[in-house]
């Protein structure tokens, strides 16, 4: 693209008119930006590399990173930042890019103590790892690594979902929410509260039909009679026929 292209390319973007949704959100991102917490820069000396804060009064960079972790130590940041950048890179070689990614899903979690800044960096790299097996998963060439990057990658799927409710159990205290509703109930009903399981209803009986007649098991004892000798037999009279 030459010199007056890009030109042309400036004036069609400068042209453009942004619709109120638009400039709500392009405002509402800067100022949140204003008061984003610094990026990290690897500088390179050499045969070794050392992490920085890419912003330029040094010292409020790092209030707003600690803010930023939920902790006000500078020898936590310090180890904490060279554990993400051993995580993220690989080699000997360190990834800017890789390292400013996995702080910024830290700073995304905004964890409110060391606690919440340690457990968030654990989810980042667990999803990093999840990624990469991921990336195996689709790239196999037999069964049998097939098989390796499913576990592994279902292991890692598991792990990051008990992450995520580790967390939310240590920021609630461990409380469980109970939801009370209002329950109506009328004259002569019955409210019940647990799990109702409901049967077979069976058919209303015939009111003309007879009664059924209970028919006792053939294996149950049958009902010894019992006579009282100091009773006197009862005589019973016989009718007289008419003449």
């Amino acid at each position: 693209m030459t010199a007056r292209d890009r030109k042309q390319d400036n004036a069609k973007k400068n042209d453009y008119e942004r619709t109120p949704r638009e400039v709500a959100a392009v405002s509402k991102f800067q100022s949140r930006r204003t008061t984003q917490a610094p990026r990290i820069k690897v500088i390179k000396g050499g045969d070794h590399a050392t992490l920085a804060l890419d912003h330029p009064d040094n010292a409020t960079a790092s209030v707003l990173l600690m803010e930023a972790l939920g902790t006000t130590d500078p020898d936590f940041v310090t180890d904490f930042l060279s554990q993400l950048a051993n995580v993220s890179s690989q080699g000997r070689e360190l990834d800017e890019c890789a390292i400013n990614f996995m702080l910024a899903i830290v700073k995304g979690i905004e964890p409110r103590d060391q606690i919440e800044a340690m457990l968030a960096a654990q989810m980042a790299a667990v999803h990093k790892a999840t990624m990469t097996f991921a990336r195996r998963l689709a790239h196999v060439d037999n069964l049998a690594q097939q098989d390796s990057a499913e576990r592994a990658l279902n292991k890692l799927a598991r792990t990051f979902a008990g992450q995520m409710e580790a967390l939310k159990r240590y920021r609630t205290g461990g409380e469980q929410k109970v939801t009370v509703q209002h329950v109506t109930v009328g004259e002569g009903g019955q409210a019940i509260v647990g799990n109702v399981t409901q049967g077979r209803r069976e058919a209303a009986p015939d009111k003309a039909a007879a009664p059924q007649l209970a028919i006792a098991d053939a294996k149950t004892a049958p009902m010894s009679i019992i006579e009282n000798p100091t009773q006197a037999p009862v005589a019973v009279p016989r009718s007289s026929k008419k003449k």
